[in-house]
């Protein structure tokens, strides 16, 4: 009976801590109160692509209160932004061919969706990556960890 309860402390542990670490394929929303429906993303080095699915679940249009996912190094962050706010909204707020940045999604308005595809093999296990959303004001509340593990 131990042996039971533990096993299943075992799995509800790794349940709650991560069972969706390591994944390839991941889901994020956005919503018009600015807010990310992860604070991190994990998917394993084993993967050779990461297919990132970004969802706004708002209903504003992307003009008034758009929402992107930027994935940078950490410590590449601020610059991103700050080049990207001079790109424009034309542009989804990133300036074009942006090496610091790993991949991008566009901008988008309430109730829109898109998909995006990246190497795994362009990230360094041993940096620090973060994902944001880089309409003007809005990655100091929307932004999260991206893990490669």
């Amino acid at each position: 009976m131990l042996r039971t309860k533990l096993g299943a402390a075992v799995l509800l542990s790794i349940i709650s801590t991560g069972a969706f670490a390591g994944q390839c394929d991941v889901a994020i929303d956005a919503t018009a109160s600015m807010a990310f429906s992860l604070k991190e993303i994990a998917v394993s080095k084993s993967c050779k692509e990461v297919s990132l699915t970004f969802k706004n679940v708002g209903t504003m249009a992307k003009a008034m209160m758009g929402h992107n996912v930027v994935i940078t190094k950490k410590s590449a962050m601020q610059a991103v932004l700050a080049d990207g706010s001079t790109a424009g909204l034309a542009k989804n707020y990133v300036k074009d061919n942006d090496a610091r940045v790993i991949a991008h999604t566009q901008v988008l308005g309430g109730g829109e969706t898109t998909n995006i595809k990246f190497k795994v093999s362009e990230l360094d296990p041993k940096e620090a990556y973060v994902f944001f959303c880089s309409f003007p004001g809005h990655a100091g509340v929307m932004n999260g960890v991206f893990k490669l593990l």
